[in-house]
């Protein structure tokens, strides 16, 4: 006779019930047990659940608080993807959870560890070798090498933290209980390492954090556990020599990715680019600067023949050797200039396609001689510094960047030439300014109480003569012209006619 249900119908048989169970689990699409892990979409965010698609007929429920950030911000939205654990079935209602959690027994954590499934401690101590690990008011052991993936150098950073860890030794009972935090973290990273590798392609722009840094480059962390590699030379559009320089570890930075690659074990090999992701700063030169333009920048590097100069970020143009100076021939630029030293310099050249900026230091500074001729005046007395001295003359600087000339044929002719022929480098000597050719940029100058000199002074004093001649003539004429009623030419007439006479002869 037939078993009859609780409403007094019969009861299937046991085959039928076995079909009746199938069709059930297939009209929920698939069979969900505790311990499962779920990677679904997002379909609603409530008050204080998040609803997930388990991909069966039955939506799993987890708890709002846990997808908030330690600023309190939601991490999750509708359509994101989120992976999560079955931790309890109840009817119809599907509980998903990051971790087990909360009150719990030795019941509880045997059958996470039965299911693989992760549970939420908190780390109480460090003892030798490990760490004291309360889970669900239970003391578990973490050794020190499975509280992180990398290397702990100071234990001590994780006491009192709250993490997620796998139970890898479940005896006795619950007495002896051993737990693995890097085993989810690797395993995490494994998942997340395969993700991106199938969705990522060369050329995608993507955010990272600076994780670590080397000396060729900085490791951007660009998915949780697996970093790809910026070389020195793709930070930044300006030239750093470390990585320092351009980025700061923990910096949320944007990349692009430039390759996609495994090493010879099999491990994600990733070059990335900051530079890249960003606009390239030559697009715009044209805009910003233009040939005569007077700007100032940064000496990045010297040359044989030049320094480099950063006159905008990514920006370098060359100071030529020959364009450093007016007042004086620069054999090496460091003589002249350093690195790191900010200077002002005149734009001379612009190639855009070449992607080539010449720069001039004198120009910018101005050219002195274009003063000399109103600062200098003919057969006037200066005073320079000796510059140096050749068989042909001795050089003498007037003033910064204007330097004459005086011949060694003068310093024969020189009143006291042994003040001249003593005369070393850094003296201060007296000088006549005899000829100035502003347009080769030479002065020539004469000693002092040389002939030159002596020249001028005659001259002067014959002007002199001839000006008390004149006065005399002049007061003499006036007071003849006043005694005879101002007939006559006069005294004054007379030396004009004799004047004329001569000039005429």
């Amino acid at each position: 006779m037939a078993d009859k249900t609780p409403d007094n119908k019969e009861m299937p048989a046991e085959g039928e019930f076995a079909a009746l169970m199938e069709a059930s689990l297939a009209e929920r699409g698939g069979e969900i047990s505790v311990g499962d892990r779920i990677t679904g979409t997002v379909i609603a965010v409530t008050d204080a659940t998040v609803v997930v698609d388990t991909g069966t007929k039955l939506d799993g429920v987890a708890d709002k608080a846990e997808f908030f950030d330690e600023n309190g911000e939601l991490t999750i939205a509708e359509g994101e993807t989120v992976t999560l654990y079955v931790v309890s079935l109840r009817g119809d209602e599907v509980a998903l959870s990051k971790a087990l959690s909360g009150r719990g027994g030795a019941e509880a954590l045997h059958a996470a560890f039965e299911a693989g499934l992760p549970v939420e401690g908190k780390v109480m101590a460090s003892r030798k070798g490990g760490f004291d690990v309360d889970i669900l008011h239970h003391r578990a052991f973490c050794p020190v090498s499975q509280i992180d993936v990398g290397f702990t150098e100071n234990p001590e950073v994780h006491v009192g933290q709250t993490y997620s860890f796998a139970i890898t030794t479940f005896e006795r009972d619950g007495k002896n209980i051993v737990v693995s935090r890097r085993k989810l973290q690797e395993q995490e990273r494994a998942e997340s390492e395969l993700r991106f590798l199938e969705s990522a392609q060369p050329g995608d722009v993507i955010p990272g954090v600076v994780a670590r840094f080397a000396a060729f480059g900085a490791f951007v962390e660009v998915a949780p556990g697996l970093e790809g590699l910026v070389h020195l030379s793709e930070l930044s559009w300006s030239r750093c020599e470390k990585a320092e320089d351009a980025v700061a570890l923990g910096q949320a930075v944007t990349v692009k990715v430039l390759s996609l690659d495994r090493d010879k074990k099999g491990r994600p090999r990733i070059s990335l680019s900051i530079k890249q992701a960003g606009p390239d700063p030559w697009d715009s030169v044209g805009e910003m600067f233009a040939a005569g333009d007077k700007v100032e920048g940064k000496v990045t590097r010297l040359a044989d023949f030049g320094a480099f100069v950063e006159i905008a970020p990514g920006i370098e143009g060359l100071i030529h050797v020959s364009e450093m100076s007016h007042t004086r021939r620069v054999a090496k630029p460091g003589d002249v200039v350093s690195p790191g030293e900010t200077v002002t310099v005149a734009i001379k050249d612009i190639d855009l396609d070449k992607r080539r900026i010449s720069l001039s230091l004198k120009e910018a500074a101005g050219d002195p001689w274009e003063k000399v001729p109103e600062t200098f005046v003919l057969d006037s007395t200066v005073e320079g510094v000796v510059e140096n001295r050749q068989q042909y003359g001795l050089f003498v600087n007037l003033a910064p960047g204007v330097t004459g000339l005086l011949p060694a044929s003068k310093l024969r002719d020189a009143l006291e030439p042994a003040a001249y022929d003593k005369a070393k480098p850094g003296d201060t000597v007296s000088v006549i300014v005899s000829e100035i050719d502003a347009e080769r940029r030479k002065i020539t100058l004469g000693p002092v109480g040389g002939t030159q000199e002596r020249e001028v002074r005659e001259g002067k004093r014959e002007r002199e003569r001839e000006n008390d001649d004149w006065k005399h003539y002049v007061k003499k004429e006036k007071a003849t012209r006043a005694n005879s009623g101002g007939g006559g030419l006069g005294l004054l007439g007379e030396k004009l006619q004799e004047a004329l006479a001569r000039k005429n002869k």
